[in-house]
């Protein structure tokens, strides 16, 4: 399996993403940290190409999901650049078409765009597989019946951690 890397930029106030190999969870935190800061300042749009993105999980497509509903709430484009029919169909079928108008061709200028590190602990990567699932049963109904498990499961999850760093 090709391990996944996300690269981000911005230019023109406007957040520029671009995602290489097998998207997992392991690669959603730097996602994550994005959406926390576009929620909290303005910004003027997002494009994310997934042009050499080969698979996505559900905890990756969530933090899309994430990413999607804040532009959304802050009345700005959110573009999906370039998915492959597979990926297309994935993001579509969970409901990620309400969020983001879907385009192909030349995607832009990301040319300085960075690899975001992928570092998280245990707890954080179970916290951002909650958000994640989370945000994809508030996305679309039909989401609920195929989360639903794994947002309890997640959640006894970390509440284990919690009391296990309780002591």
């Amino acid at each position: 399996m090709e391990k996944g890397e996300v690269f981000i930029s911005e230019k023109d106030a406007v957040t520029f993403i671009r995602v290489k190999g097998n998207a997992s969870f392991v690669c959603a935190p730097p996602l994550r940290e994005l959406a926390k800061k576009l929620a909290a300042e303005p910004f003027g749009g997002l494009k994310i190409d997934l042009e050499e993105c080969t698979w996505m999980d559900s905890t990756f497509m969530g933090m899309l999901a994430m990413l999607g509903l804040n532009a959304k709430k802050k009345n700005v484009p959110a573009e999906i650049w370039n998915a492959s029919e597979q990926n297309e169909k994935l993001l579509c079928g969970l409901g990620l078409k309400k969020v983001f108008a879907f385009q192909s061709g030349e995607f832009g200028d990301a040319s300085d765009a960075a690899a975001a590190s992928n570092a998280a602990t245990a707890e954080s990567n179970a916290r951002n597989v909650l958000d994640a699932h989370q945000t994809l049963m508030d996305i679309d109904e039909g989401n609920v019946q195929k989360f639903e498990k794994v947002v309890e499961f997640v959640r006894k999850d970390i509440d284990r951690m919690e009391q296990d760093k309780k002591g």
